[in-house]
């Protein structure tokens, strides 16, 4: 039984096909591990307020100290740190633009990495809080960014293995959904990317 929390990060709604994916690899972890709960989280329907100095003196100040000017900004990433927590799995679905990250997951990863509650310091160097817990990560993208020419063009996964990493989730597999936009290789794209999906 897992506790899984699902990140969804496209703007396409159910044309995604980083969505796809991400369902499919949640399925099959609840084929695997009976009794798994799933809390579904589209973080582009949650309208996340980028940073500004009043979020990020809420997110550094406790509740019974904020200004009324201040109150209650850090909400979205106190529930946001809290779901990260209890997941002890967690899938993101990450839709491939501009050789990065929606902006969308940019700003939810600047509301979780928040040090004192997901990361720490000690002796001048980070430690992550965020143990323990397994992170599949669902790309999709029109070219192929795995391996071959374009590959130094990825500037996704490198990305989120680094900042999952540095809070503490380094147990992290990726399955891709790759080459939609390539004449050649987007009839079995989506069925490859599906059928590559193995649950550990």
């Amino acid at each position: 039984m897992k506790k899984v929390l699902e990140v969804i990060a496209s703007a396409r709604g159910a044309e995604s096909f980083s969505t796809k994916l991400a369902d499919h690899i949640v399925s099959k972890i609840s084929e695997k591990y009976d009794g798994s709960s799933v809390i579904k989280k589209d973080i582009v329907d949650s309208k996340i307020p980028h940073l500004n100095p009043d979020i990020l003196a809420a997110f550094f100040t406790p509740l019974e100290n904020q200004a009324d000017s201040i109150k209650g900004l850090d909400a979205f990433s106190n529930k946001a740190i809290k779901e990260l927590q209890e997941a002890d799995t967690i899938v993101i679905a990450v839709p491939f633009y501009n050789f990065g990250i929606p902006s969308v997951l940019k700003a939810y990863i600047d509301h979780v990495a928040v040090g004192g509650k997901t990361f720490k310091y000690i002796d001048g160097a980070p430690v992550g809080l965020l143990t323990g817990k397994k992170v599949y990560l669902a790309i999709s993208s029109g070219g192929v960014y795995s391996e071959g020419d374009y590959k130094a063009y990825d500037f996704t996964e490198p990305y989120l293995r680094t900042v999952l990493g540095f809070l503490g989730m380094t147990d992290v597999t990726t399955f891709r959904i790759e080459g939609l936009n390539v004449s050649a290789l987007k009839d079995r794209a989506v069925e490859k990317g599906l059928n590559s999906v193995v649950i550990d």
